[in-house]
């Protein structure tokens, strides 16, 4: 199977304008993505999707393959189907969201095997024990799985709802996406649907629509950035990094 790699770099951000172009210890943070997810083995190419030419220009500059999108998409997978349709020769597509450079290469690898495991696979995603100080917090995705490992539900909520002790440690929903490319294209044009538009959680839409999202477990963290403070913050731990 040919695998590739698709980063989403919306310019627009409600808390962080710009985000794409913000600086991470002296490197924009679109190039700090693209520069984690390189370091993975199985896909054979990265492709960063803007809607914005000073992404564009900055991809282009630091050797990125970038793709111009409408900006006019309501959905990320939106975005991402317009540049499957482009590329007919690749088999799975993976979607790592612009906002996560401290991603690690190794699930992206996790992810794609998953795929020659199971042909029949359409869709997978990843998860993380969720930590008690998140049980309430609605920016903390929950996902539930079934004893084969695929997602039930994603929830806002804490779910499932502990009247009792868990029995297992509830899960945190990672944002990182595969897809068959077949499947994406078919995926992003079906309507939105309830659960979907009351969670406002994309996801949902296939679970709807009766179809299986795989789900890999990981016990590692990422720190994604959607505010000033994280910026901050992940600034703090790539220093760290490079100066060791």
């Amino acid at each position: 199977m040919k695998f590739a790699c698709v980063i989403p770099a919306r310019y627009a951000s409600t808390r962080l304008p710009g985000k794409p172009l913000a600086d991470i210890a002296g490197k924009p943070m679109i190039e700090r993505v693209f520069d984690q997810v390189k370091l993975a083995i199985k896909p054979e190419m990265v492709i960063i999707a803007t809607d914005d030419q000073r992404v564009y220009t900055t991809a282009e500059q630091f050797g990125g393959t970038v793709v111009m999108t409408n900006p006019n998409h309501p959905t990320g997978t939106d975005r991402l189907a317009e540049v499957a349709e482009q590329y007919t020769d690749i088999d799975v597509i993976i979607n790592v969201q612009g906002d996560e450079p401290l991603i690690d290469a190794a699930i992206i690898d996790q992810l794609a095997s998953l795929f020659d495991e199971d042909p029949t696979l359409q869709m997978a995603t990843v998860a993380t024990p969720l930590l008690e100080e998140e049980y309430d917090e609605p920016s903390a995705v929950k996902v539930i799985c079934n004893n084969r490992g695929d997602a039930m539900y994603f929830s806002r909520s804490l779910i499932p709802f502990p009247r009792h002790d868990f029995v297992k440690a509830p899960l945190k929903h990672i944002g990182i996406y595969a897809y068959k490319r077949d499947f994406l294209l078919d995926y992003a044009k079906m309507a939105p649907t309830a659960a979907e538009q009351t969670e406002s959680l994309e996801q949902l839409r296939a679970l709807e629509n009766g179809h299986t999202i795989r789900v890999i477990i990981t016990d590692k963290r990422f720190v994604g950035v959607d505010t000033p403070e994280d910026l901050v913050r992940v600034n703090k731990i790539f220093a760290q990094k490079e100066n060791k």
